[in-house]
């Protein structure tokens, strides 16, 4: 008798794979503004411009408010020379899997560390998942 065998299939995260709680009655998001020309992805961790209040990818270089962690993107989006309402994130009270936050490309364990605390001053905590 032949086996067939197949190649592995791999599938893209997804929303459970990101985040692991969330509160009742969409507690734990937030409808946010995203700033132009930004690309975050599912898991994204962002930082909160303070002159406009628009969400941008996390930057622990910047000094304009993108250095501090003020949530966790829970939908792709893409913004062209104008800034987006459609955003969405995990602002409060939920439980999100380290393996499925999307980091800025450079960042030290250091500043990593100091996002993570930063999420759970907020309420979402950053949790070893599968």
């Amino acid at each position: 008798m032949r086996l067939t065998t197949y190649p592995p299939v791999h599938q893209g995260l997804n929303l459970g794979d990101v985040v692991k709680f969330e509160a009742d009655n969409l507690y734990s998001r937030d409808q946010v503004t995203v700033a132009a020309d930004q690309v975050l992805r599912l898991g994204q961790v962002v930082g909160r411009v303070t002159a406009t209040g628009e969400m941008a990818a996390l930057d622990p270089a910047a000094t304009d408010g993108r250095e501090v962690a003020a949530g966790v993107a829970i939908a792709p989006i893409s913004t062209t020379t104008e800034p987006s309402l459609d955003g969405l994130i995990v602002a409060r009270h939920a439980t999100v899997a380290d393996h499925a936050l999307v980091w800025p490309r450079v960042v030290t364990a250091e500043q990593r560390a100091a996002a993570v605390a930063q999420l759970r001053s907020l309420g979402v905590l950053v949790r070893h998942g599968v």
